[in-house]
């Protein structure tokens, strides 16, 4: 697709492709929208190291870039182990001088034009604030939990074989591909994990001095059985002392296992560092083991927030993709305003061995909009809790339990980190 020109109050905007020469303008402008707060050297070369020129745009009035919008090319896992091309919607800010212009929605637009000519059955973001993006269809698909486990009162019961693990440090950067080949053991596993491209493992290494906040550079520890890596943390320690000694905090960033014992041993680990009275954690899957392991739940403070937001661009193609964790033969009636091609009826067949999803005239047993349908995709959100907040409608009686039991998930989706 070429230039979109229109008018605005304050005269004409363009919106186009990002040029390469053009990275530096408009990624200051994506800084100044929010807040304008200046990124490590580190940071910025890896972003304009990952951007796709040819999938990012920018609004243009004059020489001033006013909006900018990024679609990074993902895979992601979803219900039954496949893994779906997604774009990764990224990077979109609009300058504060031209708010309320039609910037954004115009931005959004294009993408999804964009996305859907890619073949892409799915477009997928995390929301600096989640009431924007739900009157374009996104529905909040994956929540994660953010905990502080008060490790001076709180123990860990740990399975057999925990004491057979051989832990070692390491330096982050030397045992990359290890820690890599460990994730990339787990992407299938669970709905809503990245499966990384190149230049994608150097992201969770990022350190620059500058966000430390007097914090230590990163470490990692990793588990190894028979000379395999076999799992790995990475963490900062933040020390702090009072009248009464030492009461230092431990900042989880990563943590993955490919058995109980691996994922207990270095649990255990991240408790009984020396100097420290606190495990804090940003982001965790909401069914993450290592909560059935304390003493004490009630001491770890544990929250949840909204995190990756999902979008069916292609919603036939989308719910082919997954499976189904029972037999489901439900008809969709579905409301899509912003992407018109999905409205109407669906009808979804589908187990735990395949699906399909074809348009149909038959009677709708569910209606609902298109939202609703993508908050529920990963098995993360219930159709039956959204029916009791009015959002999806029941036309055929039993149909609502099926549908809601159909699209669960065995393990609970994770982002496991941001873009």
């Amino acid at each position: 697709m070429g230039t979109d020109t229109r008018n605005t109050r304050a005269g004409r905007t363009e919106l186009r492709v990002l040029r390469r020469d053009e990275w530096n303008t408009w990624y200051d402008s994506l800084v100044t929208a929010f807040g304008g707060a200046p990124e490590s050297p580190e940071e910025r070369e890896l972003w304009e190291q990952l951007t796709e020129f040819d999938r990012s745009l920018g609004v243009w009035d004059g020489d001033a870039c006013v909006g900018t919008a990024g679609a990074f090319s993902f895979r992601l896992t979803v219900p039954g182990g496949a893994s779906v091309p997604a774009a990764g919607i990224t990077m979109v800010g609009v300058a504060a001088t031209h708010r309320r212009r039609g910037i954004l929605t115009s931005m959004m637009r294009r993408q999804l034009d964009d996305v859907r000519s890619w073949g892409e059955p799915l477009a997928v973001l995390t929301a600096s604030e989640p009431v924007i993006y739900g009157r374009f269809g996104y529905g909040i698909a994956t929540m994660t939990t953010t905990a502080e486990i008060d490790t001076d009162r709180v123990r860990l019961s740990v399975p057999p074989g925990t004491d057979d693990v051989r832990l070692r440090f390491a330096d982050p950067a030397a045992v990359r591909d290890e820690c890599e080949a460990v994730y990339a053991r787990q992407v299938a596993g669970r709905p809503g994990m990245l499966a990384r491209r190149p230049g994608w493992e150097d992201l969770p290494l990022l350190d620059p001095a500058s966000e430390r906040e007097g914090s230590s550079p990163l470490q990692c520890v990793v588990a190894e059985r028979e000379g395999e890596v076999v799992g790995y943390t990475r963490y900062f320690i933040k020390p702090e002392w009072d009248a009464y000694g030492p009461k230092g905090e431990v900042l989880l960033r990563d943590l993955e296992a490919l058995d109980p014992a691996v994922y207990a041993a270095l649990w255990r680990f991240l408790f009984d560092i020396d100097l420290t009275g606190r495990v804090s954690m940003r982001s965790r899957p909401v069914d993450d083991a290592w909560q059935h392991l304390v003493s004490d739940i009630r001491r770890c403070a544990v929250r949840q927030r909204d995190s990756l937001h999902v979008r069916l661009v292609d919603l036939g193609a989308a719910l082919e993709a997954r499976t189904y964790q029972t037999p489901v033969d439900v008809v969709f009636d579905v409301e899509d305003v912003f992407c018109p091609w999905n409205k109407g009826r669906w009808r979804l067949t589908g187990d735990a061995k395949g699906a399909s999803c074809k348009r149909t005239g038959e009677p709708a047993d569910l209606a609902l909009p298109v939202r609703e349908l993508a908050a529920a995709y990963l098995g993360g959100a219930s159709l039956a809790s959204l029916a009791g907040a009015g959002r999806v409608r029941e036309l055929r009686a039993g149909a609502l339990a099926e549908a809601s039991v159909a699209f669960g998930s065995t393990v609970a989706p994770w982002l496991p980190h941001g873009f």
